[in-house]
């Protein structure tokens, strides 16, 4: 029989706790310990029938009747519970590679990493586990694999949106040159616009406002018209000097021309806008494009480019989205300003809250991996002190079942923070949705009401495992705090990945 796991840390990690299981049930029975319980039920079905009173019969053969009961449902627990019976293997789940690309799921196939032959066996001793626990996992998995194929795809926008938070110009010769291009361009383009005053339509407003402007690039006396000025004033390497376009400037020793604004921008291969795309990963770049199939992907590209080069973000939306209870009903002068302030404050504690988030993405499954680790280790200890009682196996069943079943809860909290945007936006022009006019890098910069949606929603990979426990409280079974270690395994990589920022603006604090 195999055991199906998610992911190789999964994989490895049940194997070592089945192994321990075992190992531990071997000490147990070997050494006696399994027969202590047996005492303890004589014991306490003894003193249980003294305390009944003298009026309930024959104390000593109702006495023996129970301690007879219990001792056929102890030995039903210890074999179906407790005797590691079945021999097993370890595989991963087989996941359909169109559907993982169609719901943005990627998971290491077996040839990619050195897990390539499944193997139950550590050291020669090979993984058994008992027959009850088998069958638990078996459809504690199959519940949890049907409930994540209920929730439909979608592009985790909220991962892109991180990407496009993390890209960087890293060329510094690079960053340089943008500056360049923005002072003997851009600069003069924008004044040129003031000074003209041509009539611009909604859209031709939002274009000009950043250094790859297509009116700019396209409209005659502007980026193309070098005899204006609309050039590199400075001779560049990648443009050999042309004696017709640069007649009158100084031709130095490397050779360098002074291309016009649309050459030094668009020349394939060595313009501005290609050299700054090859600092974008190509897997971002398609995920945008995948999502945004209503546009072409030279208008993804602009869009991810005017990101990566805008001193200033672009604004999100304008308008309510989420209901809420700040401030007055109409607002007033204090609550303006008030909502200003904190949406300063979220806007810099953004900064350390994304990579604390995406921290927690990742250290949450790891988390859970080691807690479904330590609850098999725990099974035989507490079987036994539990007196081979089917109420603790049912709880312990439950308690299995809850952790399994967490990684539902994580693929859906994953699922609404990648499709909010989607769903509060739209995907394309017209969509029937509160506020269509979405950046297709989804607005890096957020309004206030963006980003207090995104710190809830951060909360939910811990709150929503939280919350299902307690559910599950509902019914009787009492868990106590069992995720509650999944908070303390991740908030250290949650405190760390928050304090990278902090860390980075120290770095540049120091250069500079």
């Amino acid at each position: 029989m195999t055991l199906h796991t998610n992911d190789y840390l999964e994989y490895y990690l049940t194997l070592v706790g089945w192994l321990i299981n075992s190992g531990i049930w071997d000490i147990i029975s070997s050494s006696g310990l399994f027969a202590a319980p047996f005492a303890a039920m004589v014991v306490q079905e003894w003193l249980k029938a003294r305390g009944e009173g003298a009026d309930e019969g024959n104390k000593g053969v109702l006495a023996l009747a129970r301690v007879e009961n219990r001792f056929y449902t102890a030995i039903f627990v210890i074999m179906l519970a407790c005797m590691p019976l079945a021999t097993v293997s370890f595989d991963t789940i087989t996941f359909d590679r169109t559907r993982s690309e169609q719901c943005q799921y990627s998971l290491p196939a077996p040839t990619d990493t050195g897990w390539n032959t499944s193997f139950s066996t550590l050291n020669g001793r090979s993984a058994t586990v008992p027959v009850w626990w088998l069958v638990v996992h078996g459809l504690s998995k199959a519940m949890t694999a049907a409930s994540v194929a209920s929730i439909p795809c979608g592009v985790d926008l909220q991962q892109v949106r991180m990407d496009v938070n993390s890209t960087r110009i890293n060329n510094p010769l690079l960053a340089q040159e943008v500056a360049d291009f923005t002072n003997d361009c851009y600069g003069r383009a924008r004044a040129k616009l003031f000074m003209t005053q041509p009539a611009l339509t909604n859209d031709q407003l939002n274009d000009v406002n950043w250094i790859g402007s297509h009116f700019f690039l396209q409209t005659s006396g502007y980026y193309s018209d070098g005899q204006s000025g609309f050039r590199s004033h400075t001779p560049r390497e990648t443009w050999p000097y042309d004696s017709t376009r640069d007649a009158g400037l100084a031709q130095t020793t490397g050779d360098g021309g002074y291309p016009t604004c649309t050459q030094w921008w668009s020349d394939s291969g060595v313009g501005l806008r290609p050299r700054l795309l090859q600092q974008v990963s190509p897997d971002l770049l398609t995920k945008i494009a995948q999502w945004a199939k209503f546009v072409s992907q030279d208008e993804v590209d602009d869009a991810v480019i005017r990101d990566l080069v805008s001193p200033k973000k672009q604004m999100l939306t304008q308008g309510a989205v989420y209901s809420d209870y700040g401030g007055q009903v109409g607002g007033s002068v204090a609550n303006d300003v008030t909502r200003i302030a904190a949406s300063v404050g979220q806007a810099f504690g953004s900064l350390a809250m994304y990579p604390a988030m995406d921290s927690v993405r990742q250290a949450a499954p790891m988390a859970m991996a080691f807690l479904k680790m330590a609850l098999i280790i725990c099974i035989p200890f507490v079987i036994t002190i539990g007196t081979f009682d089917l109420k603790v196996v049912m709880t312990i069943t439950f308690a299995q079942f809850a952790l399994i079943f967490v990684d539902f809860w994580f693929q859906l909290a994953r699922w609404v923070d990648s499709t909010i945007l989607d769903a509060l936006y739209g995907n394309g022009i017209g969509s029937n949705v509160p506020h269509n006019n979405l950046d297709l890098v989804f607005g890096a910069s957020n309004t206030q009401g963006d980003l207090l949606l995104d710190f809830v929603i951060g909360t939910m990979f811990i709150a929503l495992p939280s919350f299902w426990v307690v559910a599950l409280g509902w019914s009787g079974m009492k868990f106590g705090l069992l995720v509650s270690g999944l908070t303390a395994g991740t908030s250290t990589a949650q405190e760390a990945g928050g304090k990278g920022t902090g860390n980075l603006l120290s770095i540049t604090k120091g250069k500079l």
